[in-house]
């Protein structure tokens, strides 16, 4: 007696496995190729703005395949969004090159930085606003908080619109927007600011301590001039009422020059 048991397979089963091996139907070919066609049309329609015109697409099976080159990663976006919003497309492949000219991750992580911080003011949030840039060839990862969506969004543009940046990587946190945060921020930062050392750094927007709060939770960030700055600008914020606790990161100076 053969001692090998055969697989059992259910009806059912059989009859669905029979069915995946079949060809597709003709009208379901047919059905595909004709939404390619208007995919592609449509496409080509969404892309004929001049900052698009080194770029190339194909429609297959509703995938879209986008190539070529653009000057700047915000057009890239761009190119990848009107493609993602078309009928019928499954998916979207997008192999576009930002053709930009050079920049080192040095200068762009300086040009970058600046921009940033200078971006929002006349709006009153500068201060309150603790946003990161780092650049790994090219590639820059935008991090810290943003006291806003706005404040959030406004970065990402700027970034994305900068010449030699070949992606944007978006980790910044948006902090809790309430009237009991609202409070702790103005009264933390008339603390800090307004205590006769500390002036100095609310005269350029370049060098302001900064003041994030989520849920009556404060961390200060930013650079200042010596440890004892740093010190009275912790105990400066630990007196503010409503304040649970105080993360004092400010980085001295000296010390940052050392460690870089």
């Amino acid at each position: 007696m053969n001692s090998r048991k055969r697989a059992w397979i259910s009806p059912l089963a059989a009859v669905l496995l029979t069915m995946s091996a079949l060809p597709a139907a003709p009208h379901a070919v047919a059905e595909q190729t004709g939404n390619d066609s208007q995919i592609q049309a449509e496409l080509a329609k969404s892309l004929s703005s001049s900052k698009f015109n080194d770029v190339h697409g194909s429609v297959q099976n509703g995938i879209v395949s986008l190539s070529g080159t653009v000057k700047v990663y915000n057009d890239k976006a761009a190119a990848d969004k009107k493609a993602h919003h078309l009928k019928n497309v499954a998916a979207v492949q997008n192999e576009i090159q930002v053709g930009s000219k050079e920049v080192s991750d040095h200068d762009l992580q300086q040009k970058l930085a600046k921009a940033i911080t200078y971006d929002r003011i006349g709006y009153g949030t500068t201060t309150f606003n603790a946003i990161s840039v780092n650049v790994q060839n090219g590639v820059v990862i935008l991090g810290g908080h943003a006291y806003g969506p706005m404040d959030k969004q406004t970065a990402v543009i700027e970034t994305g619109s900068t010449p030699g940046v070949k992606d944007v990587i978006d980790n910044i946190e948006v902090d809790p927007l309430s009237r009991m945060d609202d409070r702790v921020r103005v009264a933390t930062a008339h603390a800090v600011y307004g205590f006769p050392s500390l002036n100095k750094y609310a005269m350029d927007p370049a060098k302001p301590i900064r003041i994030s709060v989520q849920n009556g939770n404060v961390t200060l960030f930013g650079v200042v001039d010596s440890e004892a700055d740093k010190d009275v600008a912790g105990l400066r914020a630990n007196s503010v009422p409503g304040v649970f606790k105080v993360t004092n990161d400010l980085q001295v100076a000296s010390q940052q020059s050392v460690r870089n």
